[in-house]
């Protein structure tokens, strides 16, 4: 009798405008194709439905693991897995909205069936994981700083349909109140002891859906793109957005801090709360110790060049594309404003 690998399917059922709902069934079907025997959980409200599920599951000797769903979800997933000796191997199947994980992996987003038969090829990748201070995982960033704590107050609706990029629909709103924070950052090439406005501890080149913020990311090479931005200067901020739109010129500008490195120590040098946020959700305060957990976890991905036919033009792109584009014609108003204020 052949023994049968075990996958254990864990999805969120609100995720996407309900679209994993229609296709548990043929997702089944695709992994039992494979080799796989699987089975399914639906996540609910609880919290940490899926993170529990997921350190169940890898407890009880499955083989694989599928989180289907945001990125939410799959952080949800990673953080029950990641604690423990014995990890399964992962899969994703990206039915949210931002999808940077899936973007970084080169998984098609909007087509579960299609995500699902990446299985099938085989392709792996040993990914790094991100771990704050003991027992919170990120998968994609870690950000500190006023924006990223003013991005609190976008609407939960408006970050629901837009993930990460609704932010930047009110991006320019919010530039104005950015201030500088007196910090000092620990990393393994020296200290950054100044003024900072924000700090992102990326481990994907996808923020957002733009892949131009840590262009040269590398996904299992154990370590973080730190980045400082060193000006809470209302039109050194719209510059430097400028250069990150223009394919990641920023890297390289005075302002900036571009480091590669696998641990990081946020420590506050005042009295002002810093918050940090881990891939887009609330994670905790500084001072706060970061590490990279190079090649922590073991997921299929489409390591080759993604066909036309498999890549969907959903709803999706175009609404995060078209708010991009709204933010850089803001970004141009911005710009040309300060050149009529200067020659006034």
């Amino acid at each position: 009798m052949t023994n049968h690998k075990r996958a254990r399917l864990i999805y969120n059922p609100t995720s996407g405008q309900e679209i994993m709902k229609k296709n548990v069934a043929e997702v089944l079907d695709v992994l039992e194709g494979f080799g796989y025997e699987t089975s399914a959980f639906k996540t609910t409200a609880a919290p940490n439905s899926a993170r529990d599920e997921a350190h169940r599951a890898a407890q009880a000797g499955f083989d694989l693991v599928i989180a289907a769903g945001g990125d939410g979800t799959i952080n949800e997933v990673v953080s029950g897995i990641a604690p423990l000796d014995k990890r399964p191997k992962m899969a994703i199947i990206p039915t949210g909205t931002t999808n940077d994980f899936a973007r970084a992996l080169k998984i098609p987003r909007g087509n579960p069936v299609e995500a699902a038969k990446l299985i099938g090829k085989n392709q792996t990748l040993n990914m790094d994981i991100g771990l704050a201070e003991e027992d919170n995982y990120f998968i994609n960033i870690a950000a500190a700083g006023t924006l990223t704590e003013l991005t609190y107050s976008v609407p939960s609706q408006l970050k629901t349909m837009f993930g990460y990029l609704a932010y930047l629909s009110k991006g320019v709103e919010l530039l104005p109140r950015v201030r500088n924070r007196p910090v000092k950052i620990t990393h393994d090439k020296g200290v950054f002891e100044g003024q900072a406005s924000m700090i992102f501890a990326a481990i994907t080149n996808s923020v957002g859906g733009f892949e131009t913020i840590a262009p040269d990311a590398k996904l299992d090479d154990g370590m973080f793109t730190l980045i400082v931005v060193k000006t809470a200067n209302l039109f050194e901020i719209v510059h430097l957005i400028r250069l990150v739109l223009q394919g990641g010129k920023h890297v390289k500008h005075p302002l900036i801090e571009y480091i590669k490195t696998n641990e990081i120590r946020i420590e506050p040098q005042s009295q002002n709360r810093m918050m940090i946020n881990l891939d887009g959700e609330y994670g905790g305060d500084a001072p706060i110790t970061l590490k990279n957990l190079k090649n922590h976890i073991t997921f299929f991905a489409n390591t080759d060049e993604i066909s036309e036919n498999a890549m969907v033009l959903e709803t999706e792109d175009l609404a995060l594309e078209a708010i991009a584009q709204k933010f850089a014609h803001e970004v141009e108003d911005f710009e040309e404003q300060k050149g009529i204020d200067e020659n006034v």
